[in-house]
């Protein structure tokens, strides 16, 4: 199989191009190196040139050297045809930090510079302390301002071509909005038919923010895709309908709501099924029934980073009623 092209959004002020699509490297456990190594060399033949990935899952070496080995082996003609998203880490999510950590991820990705950069939580821990679940001792409040303060560093240094954040509520994100000199680009939140994020949608699109949907296929953790989509009788009897999987339908409804998005998966047939959703559409009558006709549940919930003695007790607090 020929590579296929992915289509771009142009993202922040500068009009940075993003694949719509990106490869996802967050598994539990982690996958093993040689493993996701060759996957990331699979993608890039099949077309996949979008890579994202965090300290937190372990995979920003493995996927610096595939990304390298892709550029000597002349699979892309430069780095400047990937793009390739980082993290920034609650550890590091502290006045003085920032910086140090992005010259970090670069240094185990063997690159010069991301194309996107966020703050994976609106969560601060104690600094140097990397264990996960992080204890709920640790949990510290977030200093947005000397935070997002120094992402706009990050992308002044030219460390990163695009700033953003990962899991801000609308309240969250407009108290960024309200002290940012330069604005995110992108909010990369969970996103799919069952939780179709309509509120934050509506904001990013007023405020010219990408949202970046993960778990598009309902997927929790190690599983690809849970109950809730695969069992949708409606996508059931739309993909039927159009020959495809539910799947591809999940992603193709996500690209027809004019967001980007990140999956995960290790198995090159899969890969290449995901890609398959360019060269046909759902009509104005599936995507109602799609927006409509399915019950709403957040699957990510963010358990993991609520502590009673951290400044977020509560479902209702960190997504402040988003639920």
């Amino acid at each position: 199989m020929s590579a296929m092209t992915v289509p771009n959004l142009a993202i922040g002020s500068d009009h940075h191009l993003m694949p719509v699509l990106g490869f996802g490297t967050a598994a539990s456990p982690p996958p093993e190196p040689l493993l996701l190594k060759q996957t990331v060399l699979d993608a890039i033949k099949l077309g996949y040139r979008h890579f994202d990935t965090s300290p937190r899952y372990l995979t920003e070496e493995p996927l610096g050297e595939a990304l390298a080995e892709a550029v000597s082996l002349g699979l892309v003609g430069s780095r400047s045809e990937l793009f390739v998203t980082s993290k920034l880490w609650c550890a590091d999510a502290h006045g003085g930090l920032v910086v140090p950590a992005i010259q970090r991820s670069l240094k185990n990705l063997k690159l010069d510079y991301l194309d996107l950069y966020l703050i994976h939580w609106p969560v601060s821990s104690k600094p140097g302390k990397y264990k996960f679940p992080i204890e709920e001792d640790d949990f510290l409040p977030m200093d947005y301002e000397a935070v997002w303060s120094e992402m706009e560093e990050c992308k002044r240094l030219g460390l990163a071509k695009c700033i953003g954040v990962s899991n801000f509520s609308c309240k969250k994100l407009q108290h960024i909005l309200s002290i940012a000199t330069i604005p995110p680009s992108v909010n990369q939140v969970e996103m799919s038919p069952v939780w179709q994020q309509r509120k934050l949608k509506e904001l990013c699109k007023s405020k010219g923010i990408v949202l970046t949907a993960y778990s598009v296929l309902g997927s929790r953790g190690a599983f690809w895709g849970t109950p809730k989509i695969m069992e949708s009788d409606v996508l059931k009897e739309i993909a039927d309908a159009k020959g495809k999987t539910v799947a591809q339908v999940s992603m193709r409804w996500a690209y027809q709501e004019g967001v980007s998005m990140v999956v995960k998966s290790f198995t090159k047939e899969r890969l290449e099924e995901n890609l398959k959703i360019f060269d046909w559409s759902l009509t104005e009558e599936e995507m109602h029934r799609i927006s409509t006709e399915i019950a709403q549940c957040r699957i990510v919930g963010g358990e993991v980073y609520i502590s009673k003695k951290g400044p977020i007790k509560s479902l209702e607090e960190m997504w402040d009623g988003e639920i």
